[in-house]
């Protein structure tokens, strides 16, 4: 069941990939947010949405598409991302005031159950205040709202889960979803030259307006630029570069010590005394105590072992395996910054206790001047050229600026020439002007209104240089007649080729439709086989495939014929044979399967319609 497995992975599962997004933004968020300001960005119901809270989601939103857009910022629709966040926020807080109308709470003691069974906060299988402390500082956060948070979130998540996980689907909606994607389609197809039908067609202007008129929505337009650019890479420049001095190699080896040192991240140790169980000041005279027996003689691993009340790092020497800023606080993170090797700090006061902190720096062994000299000599080499190619850059920048013409760059260095393109957008792949400081300069608010310098140089991500010049801003819309007279008159020579064509195999396929495909007078047309497909396969040209599948099964010996358009021709299809999968073809397996993704999908199309219900009856300012 090869198609069952395409369609699984395939069309179902994308489309609820992308339906998941919605309950995936509206549960778990509240980790974003630590407590509510006085800015509103609206009230639902009488509830604030701070601004704080929509910057933050706003930002979050932001990253995960930039992501997908692999850093390019240019291809965000930030207007989209503001509004898709205020609508998750508003969804969120009324699926919050639901939930409270319909009891679905934790108590605090369900919550602190929940907390002290989590293994992150326990130490030997016990629960640790000193873990559950450290990590409430980790993400900025007080034991009173990170309880109300979980609870939020678990009302978020039941509520959600109630649509999700138990939506009623039937056995037959199932199976005819799985009959549908594993039927199994035999095709012959026979294509017609729509050239010769072309040549005598005429269109004249009235049909270019009538047509333009009625179907202006097929002519709307992203922003667009005409440019022309010039490229300069390190290649171009033929300069040749002097041999690297013994000044500059040892110069060169003495830095690369100098980093070799800085790499290495030191070890940090501390001793820990809480005032848990005394007053601060006796925590503070402990820990000053230890500290002047360390002075003495006794060593710090000695010492964490016999005084440090913690843990995890007492045993090992004080050690903090994973050191990270921001667990103990900034007085703590200060403390390592400024310690010297192998210097034990006075007391610093945190939130957790006094600390006695030791910075170890491992040493680090570096290779010789002479292992190094030959990677140094070609880093040297490599410096110098670019170097050349830098000042070279600049020279020409003042030459292409000064004089607003980008042939300078030709008439400088053999083998560089000006490029132009067109019909440039935002999304156009080009491997020079798709690069994303290249489009802030052709896309930018100075064009849109109208100026056409040439840019100064800019750094493309590859190392190379490029100066670019917008010959024609085209902003978005809808196209004028006048724009899109060409292609409207293209259009309708194509549909009248079409038609023409159509016409005259006309007796043919009204023979289809009332004889056996065995004594149909086929004429011109030359059918060739073209295979078997299920509709998951994609193996045939969209228009073919959407074809295909739209005629009736065939009876025994007829063809179930008809026609599709592809740019200069005409296809016509014939569905010679239906293959419909039986339900035993389906396994247990396969079918649970399929059941709980149309499920999910059913239960996502429930969550969204409540959501959806919530915002119409309430009051939104």
């Amino acid at each position: 069941m090869e198609s069952f497995r395409k369609v699984i992975k395939g069309w179902l599962g994308k489309v609820l990939l992308v339906l998941f997004l919605t309950p995936l933004a509206l549960v778990g968020i509240e980790g974003y947010f630590s407590g509510g300001s006085k800015d509103a960005a609206k009230t639902v119901n009488g509830t604030e949405i701070s601004q704080k809270e929509l910057e933050a989601l706003t930002n979050s939103l932001k990253e995960q598409y930039l992501a997908y857009a692999q850093g390019d910022e240019t291809l965000l629709n930030q207007n989209f991302i503001s509004n898709k966040a205020m609508d998750t926020l508003i969804s969120r807080q009324l699926l919050l005031q639901q939930a409270d109308k319909l009891g679905i709470s934790l108590s605090d003691a369900q919550i602190v159950q929940m907390i002290h069974q989590q293994p992150s906060f326990q130490v030997n299988g016990q629960f640790s205040d000193e873990a559950f402390g450290r990590y409430l500082e980790s993400i900025g956060m007080t034991n009173r709202t990170f309880i109300d948070n979980l609870r939020k979130d678990h009302a978020l998540k039941m509520l959600s889960t109630t649509f999700m996980e138990y939506a009623l689907v039937s056995k037959l909606d199932i199976l005819q979803i799985a009959n549908l994607q594993t039927e199994q389609r035999s095709i012959q197809l026979a294509s017609i030259n729509l050239e010769n039908y072309k040549k005598n067609v005429k269109v004249s202007d009235a049909e270019i307006a009538a047509y333009y008129e009625q179907h202006k929505n097929k002519f709307k337009q992203a922003t667009s630029v005409d440019a022309d650019f010039v490229v300069l890479t390190p290649a171009n420049i033929t300069a040749p570069v002097e041999a690297a001095t013994d000044a500059e190699l040892k110069e060169a080896y003495n830095s690369f010590v100098e980093n070799a040192q800085k790499s290495v991240k030191p070890l940090v140790k501390h001793i820990m005394i809480t005032a848990d169980s005394r007053s601060d000041a006796e925590a503070k005279k402990l820990a000053e105590s230890v500290q002047a027996k360390i002075k003495a003689g006794l060593s710090f691993d000695q010492a964490a072992a016999q005084f440090s009340e913690d843990p995890e790092s007492k045993a090992k020497g004080g050690e903090l395996v994973a050191y990270e800023k921001g667990v103990f606080g900034d007085a703590f993170d200060a403390a390592v910054e400024g310690a010297q090797a192998g210097q034990v700090t006075a007391p610093v006061k945190t939130d957790s206790g006094y600390h006695l902190i030791e910075k170890v720096v491992p040493a680090v062994k570096v290779a010789s001047f002479e292992q190094e000299k030959a990677r140094l000599q070609a880093e040297v080499a490599a410096s110098k050229k670019a170097n050349v190619f830098s000042d070279t850059v600049n020279s020409l920048n003042d030459m292409v600026v000064s004089s607003d013409a980008l042939d300078v760059v030709g008439q400088e260095v053999k083998g560089v020439k000006v490029q132009s393109l067109n019909g440039l957008t935002l999304a156009s792949q080009h491997p020079v002007l798709s690069d994303a400081n290249v489009k802030v300069k052709l896309f930018n608010d100075d064009v849109k209104n109208g100026e056409r310098n040439v840019s100064s140089s800019i750094q493309l991500k590859n190392g190379d240089v490029v100066w670019v010049k917008v010959r024609n801003y085209h902003a978005a819309g809808v196209q004028t007649l006048a724009e899109a007279k060409a292609h409207v008159k293209t259009q309708l020579i194509e549909k009248k080729a079409s038609d023409a064509a159509k016409a005259q195999i006309q007796a043919t396929l009204k023979e289809f439709a009332a004889k056996p495909a065995a004594s149909v007078a086929k004429g011109s047309l030359n059918f060739e086989n073209a295979g078997t497909f299920t509709r998951a396969d994609g193996l045939l040209k969209r228009e073919i495939q959407r074809a295909a599948f739209s005629v009736k099964a065939p009876k025994a010996g007829h063809w179930s014929v008809t026609t599709t358009n592809l740019p200069n021709e005409l296809v016509v299809v014939a569905v010679t044979a239906v293959n419909k999968q039986s339900d035993a073809a389906l396994t247990g397996e396969q079918l649970d399967e399929l059941t709980k993704l149309y499920q999910q999908l059913r239960g996502q199309q429930e969550f969204d319609d409540y959501t959806r219900y919530l915002k119409d009856h309430a009051k939104i300012k």
